[in-house]
């Protein structure tokens, strides 16, 4: 499909150390494509140069004439679910790629991905046999999508993440679902479409420290378990009247042991303390529970923007070929 056009949608956050061999591979892979495309970089509040290098030499590679790059800078970082909404919305092409911006999402993979879609794939997914991260991490991710499988009221395969092919159809799909807490892989299974798999080894970072902190790991988690299930609040109910059985029998057997007059005044006060402790802790993880399902009802009665656009910066080219998306989407 020579006159199909492409965005590669990148969210960035402090990527200085990688940024140009990132762009460098992205622009490679495209190129080995017959399509337009666009290199969108959603800078996610960076704190670096990121920002200014993209805008003073992402133009200076030879992009030929089917390609061009874009900047869309948030006003802070809003975090990565809100990054990749914001470059989803802001795209018009007939398919859209999105990917991670350390390069443990290989762009090499792209022309597959699109050939994939022009075969008849409306959603194209990378799917991990196996990944390099430091042994914390690591173990952490499994015990994740363990734990997310048996949660979650989806079907959303395992081993996947952001990195994908969308058509224009399942963009908009995607884009049209209205929550504010947005676990991409959720939505992305929710709104089905035909789909497909390519499975990739995931590489180590090519350079710098993770940015995603585990205090925004831990928020994405939870994100995934409580906006996709609810399976917790009937968890909390079986472990409730699991409770209020054992509970019922101990007052029996204490009831039986007093009238054989076996009871003793501190086994009673042991097992008391115990019984208050023990209610004590579950009715408080409960309220927590109950918490999460709340706090995320408030947000959605607010209907705050989950981003604010603070620049967004056509940058120019060498070649005075521009994708005129206006006038495809007037069409």
């Amino acid at each position: 499909m020579p006159n199909a056009q492409l965005d590669i949608v990148i969210p960035v956050f402090n990527e200085i150390e990688i940024i140009e061999q990132l762009h460098e591979r992205v622009v490679a892979a495209c190129r080995q494509t017959d399509v337009s495309f666009q290199i969108t970089y959603i800078d996610d509040g960076s704190s670096d140069e990121t920002p200014q290098w993209i805008s003073t030499n992402a133009a200076a590679l030879d992009l030929g004439t089917q390609g061009r790059t874009k900047l869309i800078r948030l006003s802070r970082n809003f975090g990565q679910p809100a990054a990749i909404q914001a470059g989803l919305r802001s795209s018009n092409a007939d398919c859209v790629v999105l990917m991670d911006g350390d390069l443990q999402d290989p762009p090499e993979l792209i022309p597959e991905m699109l050939e994939r879609w022009i075969n008849g794939d409306q959603i194209v997914i990378a799917q991990r046999i196996s990944r390099k991260e430091s042994l914390l991490r690591g173990i952490g991710f499994k015990l994740f999508h363990k734990l997310f499988r048996h949660l979650s009221d989806s079907k959303i395969p395992a081993n996947t993440g952001t990195f994908c092919l969308l058509d224009r159809q399942a963009v908009e799909a995607v884009c049209s679902l209205p929550e504010s807490h947005r676990f991409f892989p959720g939505l992305r299974a929710w709104v089905g479409f035909k789909q497909s798999f390519i499975p990739f080894e995931r590489p180590s970072r090519a350079g710098g420290a993770p940015k995603q902190s585990l205090g925004r790991l831990t928020q994405y988690a939870l994100d995934a378990v409580f906006g996709y299930s609810l399976k917790p609040l009937r968890v909390l109910t079986a472990v409730g009247a699991t409770v209020c059985c054992f509970a019922f029998m101990a007052i029996i057997y204490f009831v039986l042991v007093e009238i054989a007059g076996q009871g003793t005044s501190s086994f009673g006060l042991k097992t008391l303390s115990c019984a208050v402790l023990s209610l004590g802790g579950f009715q408080i993880i409960a309220i927590g529970v109950l918490g999460e399902y709340v706090g995320r009802i408030y947000d959605e009665v607010r209907r705050r923007p989950a981003y604010i656009v603070e620049q967004e910066l056509e940058i120019p080219s060498k070649f005075d070929a521009p994708i005129n998306y206006q006038d495809r989407k007037a069409s």
